[in-house]
């Protein structure tokens, strides 16, 4: 094998010991949460209508059961319900910027071995996906809005999706970076 090949040790061996590494691992995840909320927000600036329907039948709770105790809940102002889908596509466009800022941080940490800046950035991001989704789609929509009882505008899977995903994340992220210098 010719020098810096897979096997001696050379450049491709180092690689191979930094893409094995937490730190590497805490990179990829944070890109693809990162791609994954920038997706979204893209979806829901071009493709407006499609999820303004949803956040509208949530907040009107007009497909849940009706309880009479519950329906005083309801918010039934286009008005207001637009404002807050305009207001979830705006956290999810700057969660998605942050978690880039932070992919982009981590794969300069990865040269350097210096880490912190880059875990604190994505633990920021990590924290305002698990917001959105834990806070504001299972909490807020899920029981405030009683979501679970609509059977054609329900979230909730997707967002204990979206919370496991962010949630498994922070774990690696925080996870201590240790070299490994065996071969």
């Amino acid at each position: 094998m010719a020098r810096g090949t897979a096997g001696t040790g050379g450049r491709s061996g180092a690689r191979w010991r930094v893409t094995g590494t937490a730190p590497f691992a805490a990179a990829a995840l944070t890109g693809t949460v990162a791609l994954y909320m920038a997706l979204v927000a893209f979806g829901n600036i071009t493709d407006f209508g499609t999820n303004q329907q949803f956040v509208r039948h949530v907040l009107a709770m007009d497909t849940t059961f009706k309880d009479p105790d519950l329906m005083w809940r309801a918010v039934e102002s286009p008005a207001l319900q637009d404002a807050a889908y305009v207001a979830i596509i705006v956290w999810e466009s700057l969660t998605a910027l942050v978690l880039l800022a932070a992919t982009a941080l981590w794969f300069a940490a990865l040269r350097r071995g210096a880490y912190g800046r880059a875990r604190a950035v994505s633990s920021a991001g990590l924290v305002m996906v698990l917001l959105l989704f834990g806070l504001g789609f299972m909490a807020i929509g899920g029981e405030w809005f009683a979501m679970w009882q609509s059977s054609d505008w329900n979230g909730l899977d997707a967002a204990a999706r979206n919370v496991a995903l962010a949630a498994f994340t922070l774990v690696v992220v925080h996870l201590p970076a240790t070299a490994r210098h065996d071969a």
